[in-house]
């Protein structure tokens, strides 16, 4: 019998996520029976070894290698690792976008705990609320937490999540085999609305009703600390982007940071963030910001002094070959134009810096590249052909950072309601395997073939010998 049940493709070596809940009615063993309820809504990492007849799985629970039970690759349902990866990866999104309500339906099996689940925002923390059919259960958790919980009942208790944020909905789906999709919209009629004690001091790191200067004198304050009535969307877009970088420094028990700014002009959020790094998180700073425009500089160093901002600084340079006068730990470029965003990751890289966050901005370089080999449909129309080259030049320059070590999201940063430059590039320093640099690198390539795409990123880092060595050559 055992000869008629081959694995359909080798799964040798392969790291898994299993859910064992998911196929319990098609085992009738009490011993399986025994071990699921042993078992019962967790999760296991397993390492299969397939010999073309059966699959032996062994449960990576406290240091054990003994094997637990024997299936045939037909019987399982299975979930490769870097699903989970993915799904964490979304998930930060999300809540990235701080969501003042979320759902989690779609119960993956019938004996599931609970129906659903419901979060919602409540100042500083989210009040969860999990359903049985006659019964609710309450408990409060911070934001990460609620991140982290939501983790945990996705993809193993429950299969989607839909949560509204103040720019729109965001919707996880979770496959029976573990892959996400991720879908998002506008807030359509009829969907939650936020109640508004959400939209005020509470869940902001820079909160109203505190003296903060630099928001002062842009017109965001009053002198009371108070928000001015018509400077509440700008209010907002400050903390979002205060908050990415919030998420991201969190956990690195920084003791000083080393900060560069690249086309700073006007500050406002190099302003911001210099308060909250002194007077929030209580981290020294040093920051220097670049621009081209010499009264803007000027101005900008006035302030400082103004402020007593002693280590903010403000310099008259150029992206491309400016040297920096310490090793940067963050660097920031905010709607560097064109090309003047690839200097600025490129020298960033070069630097070895651990965080890199920026904003693109009049993405032209690849429109006028844009020859497809195959797929003219692309180019041609003027709008649609801008927009993908746009798109194109940004997924370019996140797989290059991939490509160069590090763990890159796109984000969404301001809504279209204020400005087309939404994308925020948010890449940190990481262990990133050598396999998955490849990887990023080969989808980089193909793309400039199949399009004649010749990015500045990809040259100079390759000009450089940044990039995987086994691939690097002319795009």
């Amino acid at each position: 019998m055992l000869e008629n049940n081959k694995p359909r493709e080798n799964w040798t070596g392969r790291r898994v996520r299993i859910n064992f809940q998911r196929f319990a009615d098609r085992q009738k063993s009490k011993r399986f029976a025994a071990f699921l309820e042993a078992s019962r809504g967790r999760t296991f990492t397993a390492v299969l070894d397939i010999d073309n007849k059966l699959v032996q799985m062994y449960a990576l629970k406290e240091d054990e290698s003994e094997p637990k039970w024997l299936f045939f690759p037909e019987d399982l349902i299975l979930a490769e690792e870097d699903g989970g990866t993915q799904l964490k990866e979304k998930l930060s999104e999300v809540f990235a976008r701080v969501p003042y309500k979320a759902v989690v339906s779609k119960p993956a099996r019938k004996d599931a705990p609970y129906r659903k689940i419901d979060l919602e925002r409540k100042e500083s923390a989210y009040l969860v609320s999990q359903y049985t059919e006659k019964q609710v259960f309450h408990k409060n958790l911070s934001p990460r937490e609620a991140e982290s919980f939501c983790g945990e009942v996705l993809g193993t208790d429950f299969l989607q999540l839909n949560a509204w944020d103040e720019g729109g909905e965001s919707m996880l789906l979770i496959s029976k085999k573990g892959k996400v999709a991720a879908k998002r919209k506008d807030r359509p009629a009829g969907a939650p609305l936020p109640q508004e004690s959400h939209n005020r001091q509470k869940q902001y790191l820079i909160p109203e009703g505190t003296v903060v200067p630099p928001l002062v004198d842009m017109g965001i304050f009053t002198a009371e600390g108070k928000v001015v009535r018509t400077m509440y969307d700008k209010f907002r877009q400050i903390n979002r982007f205060v908050e990415l970088i919030d998420d991201t420094v969190e956990d690195l028990k920084l003791e000083h940071l080393n900060i560069i700014d690249f086309g700073c002009g006007k500050s406002y959020l190099t302003f911001v963030l210099y308060y909250y790094f002194t007077e929030i998180k209580k981290i020294p700073v040093r920051i220097i910001g670049l621009d081209l425009k010499a009264d803007v500089i000027q101005k900008c160093n006035a302030a400082a002094r103004k402020y007593g901002y002693d280590s903010l600084s403000f310099e008259l340079g150029d992206i491309n070959g400016y040297q920096s006068p310490f090793r940067p730990d963050m660097v920031i470029t905010l709607h560097a134009c064109d090309t003047a965003t690839d200097f600025a990751l490129y020298n960033a890289v070069q630097w070895g810096a651990r965080m890199i966050f920026s904003v693109p901005c009049c993405q032209h370089e690849l429109n006028g590249q844009m020859e497809p080999a195959h797929l003219s449909i692309l180019s041609r129309y003027g709008i649609l052909k801008e927009r993908f080259a746009a798109l194109s030049t940004d997924a370019v320059r996140g797989n290059l950072l991939e490509a160069c070590g590090y763990k890159t999201q796109l984000l969404e940063f301001i809504d279209l309601s204020h400005t087309p430059k939404n994308v925020l590039i948010r890449a940190v320093k990481s262990n990133i395997p050598a396999s998955s640099r490849k990887k990023a690198l080969a989808e980089v390539r193909a793309l400039a073939e199949e399009f004649r795409f010749r990015p500045t990123l990809y040259n100079l880092l390759n000009n450089a010998r940044k990039l995987p060595a086994d691939d690097a050559s002319d795009a």
